[in-house]
This record gives structure tokens, C-alpha cells and sequence, in this order.
């Protein structure tokens, strides 16, 4: 194994990214850093560095154990870096997913300021607290996730 690896190359063989380039616009934008500082997609990653990648809401952190440099399958992930990602971050994963859809005539154009302003309105009025456990338990199994992650800690 090679001492030093891309740090582009290395979110996509471990998993995070699925195709090099995102790994790569990922660094570009601003979504990767590398012990606490913001990275290029050449920056280069060693064993005991600590990657944290902005995935949507949530932001994962990774210790370097072995750099690679081949995609890994997910079974070999765990020889290559270890997730230490906080549970608060994961938590987020289980947040109830609140969807509506406001019915407009086809045709009718995007929505007006004031339309806007009545679709903000109504998404403010809606509470996230009242949402029972069983259901956030159903959205969360449905991502795969379940109750017994600290179990593998």
C-alpha cells in the first residue's frame, strides 16, 4: 500500500463518494477538510489523519487507518478507515421527513412572491416535535438504520 493517497481518491474507495469526481467537487466546494482545514482534491491523506465530509445535513468523520488507492468493497471499508462519526450527526438521519405538496394548476407559472410567502408561512406553522417515535423509528429503518447502532460501538 501506497504511504500517501489523493484524498479525492481515497473518499471514493472507501465509500463515501460514489464516483471520483464527486469526491472531487466535494473538496472543491468546500465539503471536505482534513484535520480541520479546508482541502483540495490533491491533497494528500496518511494514516492518523481525520477526514470530515459534508453529506447533506449530515457531516461524517473518518480516522485514516491505511491509505488505498483501488475502490474497496464495503465489507474491506473497516481495514481502511474507521467511521467516527458522532451520534448527534447520525441522529439526523432519523429526523422525521416532512413532505407536502401544494396542488397548481398546470400552466400556471412558478408560484408569485406572495404565493411564496403563503407556502413559507404554512411550512413554519407545521411542527416537527409532535412526530410519535414509532414513526421516526419506520423512516429510519426504511434508510437502513436502526436502533442498535451504539451496540457496535
Amino acid at each position: 500500500m501506497a504511504e500517501e493517497t489523493r484524498i479525492d481518491k481515497y473518499l471514493w474507495a472507501i465509500r463515501v463518494f460514489k464516483t471520483r469526481t464527486d469526491a472531487t467537487d466535494a473538496c472543491k466546494g468546500g465539503k471536505v477538510r482534513l484535520n480541520g482545514a479546508d482541502v483540495k482534491p490533491s491533497r494528500t491523506v496518511r494514516p492518523g489523519d481525520v477526514i470530515t465530509a459534508r453529506k447533506g445535513a449530515v457531516t461524517y468523520s473518518y480516522r485514516v487507518l491505511e491509505t488505498v488507492e483501488k475502490r474497496q468493497g464495503a465489507k474491506l471499508v473497516p481495514q481502511y478507515a474507521e467511521n467516527i462519526t458522532p451520534q448527534e450527526e447520525l441522529a439526523k438521519l432519523k429526523a422525521p421527513v416532512e413532505t407536502f405538496f401544494l396542488k397548481r394548476d398546470r400552466g400556471a407559472g412558478r408560484p408569485t412572491k406572495k404565493d411564496r410567502r403563503q407556502m413559507e408561512s404554512l411550512w413554519d406553522s407545521l411542527s416537527f416535535n409532535d412526530v410519535p417515535d414509532d414513526v421516526s423509528d419506520m423512516f429510519a429503518s426504511g434508510f437502513g438504520f436502526d436502533d442498535d447502532m451504539d451496540a457496535e460501538d
